[in-house]
This record gives C-alpha cells, structure tokens and sequence, in this order.
C-alpha cells in the first residue's frame, strides 16, 4: 500500500469525522457545556489528592510540601471522634434510604392513578416547590417552624397541652429533623424518575388487565411495580453506594455544638479540620477515605444487584 493511498485513506476519515461533527453540531453543544463541567471541577481537581500524603503549605505549595505518607489517616484512625462520625455518617445514610427513598416511588405510584389531570398536574408543582428553594431558606424555614418558643410545631404541641421541644439543640431529634426534612424538600423532584417510567408502560397491559377484572391494587402490584423495578434498583445501588456521602451544607445549617453527638459527620469534620482550622492535609486524607470506601460500597452492591436481579449500572 503506498504512501499516498495511506493519506488518501487518513483524509477521508478526517473528513467524514468534521462530516459528523457538522451533523450533530446540535447536539455536541449541548453537551460540551457538561463536559466542561467535569474535566474542571471533577477530573482536574484529582491531582490535589496528594495533598493527603503531604504536610501543605501555601509558601511551598503542592508540588514543594514535604511527604509525610500517612501520617492523617492514622491521625483520624486514632481520633476520639472516628467511631462517632462513622456512626453518625451510616445512621444518617441508613435512616435517609429507609425511610426517605421509598416516598418518591409511592408518590409517583399515587399521582399516576389520578384521573384528574389538573389536581395531577397541581399536586406535582406543589411537591416540586420545596426543591427549588434555596437550602439556607430551606433550612431557616424548618428552623423557625421548631423554634421551641414561637415555632409552629411548639405551638401546636402547647395546645395540645404538651410541653415544647428544643428540637434543633436536642441531639437525640437531629437525625429526626435532618430526614423530615429532607423527603418534605426532595420527595417530588424524586418522583419525576419513576413518574417517567411509570409512563412508559404499555397501556395495553392495563387494559386486558382491566378486561380481566383486576382492581387498582392489583394492577399496582403486577404490573405498575414490576415495570419500575429496573429504575428503583438502579437508583437503589446508587443511594448504597453513597451511603458514607452526607453532605456537609444541610447539616452545617442545622447543626450546634448542642447536638454534635448526632450530627457531627465525616464531611463536616473534613469541613472543621481542613478548611476553618486549614489543615488542608488531614481534610484531604479523610475526604479520600471517604471516597474509595463510597467506591467500594458501590462495586459491592452493583454485583450482589447483578447476582440477585440481573439488574446492574454495568
């Protein structure tokens, strides 16, 4: 084959490849914004994991910071505080998939058997509103309703003739507080996954069903809920494999050094020693024991989900 045949060849690919490029124009632009997005915030950020291995210094920076191997991870392998916030961190995960993650499924269930479409459609603006407040409102907000002097709920509970609760400062209602408030701010943006799949069944299968004589409930559990169990397991494995991933700014807004016993976890610890006490080494050493064991978590339940269900992300 000679040389010219070769550039011949290397040309026309190139050309079919611009070709494809002016072909899905659209959709390349739509998606670079996100693609942007990781290469800058997730993928180019990676490199300052070292930082776990190493005693920081601005004046030095990263790459002139001395090594000091594992020095944090057996600092908070051997802190006072690792048992408690490994404690508080899975309680927090377990309580929120327990009690929180079935709420969409069963809403979504719900507003698909109403017949009306306008109470349909106002019944889901209204459950969505919460998710488009800002978490600080959001959180204000619930901390006002269980003011223990002038919150709603106290005074609800005064006239019930109960005596008030100091539900934010009282540390056995944290984690009460921190999941009721989560599936009030969440539970109907959730439900958009399972409403959309609940809609992609066929509706040929309600019909004969209906012909068969099948009630509401059994047409709910033989074919409503089999048809949405690829995306409630999907979303299941994802929900597990993060279950050491609270995040730090609904608590930070909640939390006092009142309930600490119960709210204290392990991103609000990385948030306490790295940022405000600028151990930039130790917070980076306990973030990254975070991560490798999410991704382990994951790995884990992604192949028992492929072994029980035949159902997996890969």
């Amino acid at each position: 084959m000679t040389d010219k045949t070769l550039a011949g060849r290397e040309l026309t690919g190139f050309r079919r490849f611009l070709h494809l490029c002016r072909r899905d124009r659209d959709l390349l632009i739509i998606i670079a914004l996100p693609f942007v997005f990781y290469v800058l915030f997730k993928y180019l950020p990676m490199y300052g994991v070292v930082l776990a291995f190493k005693d920081f210094s601005v004046r030095r920076g990263i790459l002139g910071s001395p090594w000091v191997g594992l020095r944090w991870f057996e600092q908070f392998f051997s802190s006072p505080y690792f048992f408690r916030l490994i404690r508080n961190t899975f309680l927090l995960s377990l309580y929120n998939i327990i009690f929180s993650f079935p709420v969409p499924i069963v809403f979504a269930i719900l507003l698909s058997e109403v017949r009306h479409r306008w109470y349909q459609r106002f019944a889901q603006t209204v459950s969505y509103l919460p998710y488009f407040i800002s978490m600080v409102v959001a959180m204000g907000m619930v901390v006002n309703f269980l003011n223990p002097q002038e919150g709603i709920l106290n005074v609800i509970l005064e006239k019930l003739g109960a005596r008030p609760v100091d539900f934010i400062n009282d540390a056995k209602w944290f984690r009460s507080v921190y999941i009721v408030s989560g599936i009030w701010q969440n539970f109907g943006f959730n439900a958009i996954l399972y409403l959309a799949a609940i809609t992609g069944i066929d509706p040929q299968l309600f019909e004969a069903a209906t012909i068969d004589g099948a009630t509401q409930l059994q047409k709910i559990r033989h074919i409503t809920l089999p048809s949405i169990v690829p995306t409630i397991v999907i979303l299941l494995i994802l929900n597990l494999g993060n279950m050491l991933n609270v995040g730090f700014e609904k608590i930070i807004l909640l939390y006092t050094p009142a309930n600490y016993e119960t709210a204290d976890v392990i991103s609000t610890y990385v948030y306490r020693r790295g940022l405000q006490e600028n151990n930039f080494g130790f917070g980076t050493a306990v973030g990254l024991f975070n991560a490798v064991i999410n991704f382990a978590l994951i790995i884990v339940f992604n192949r028992l989900a492929r072994r029980l269900s035949s159902i997996s992300l890969w």
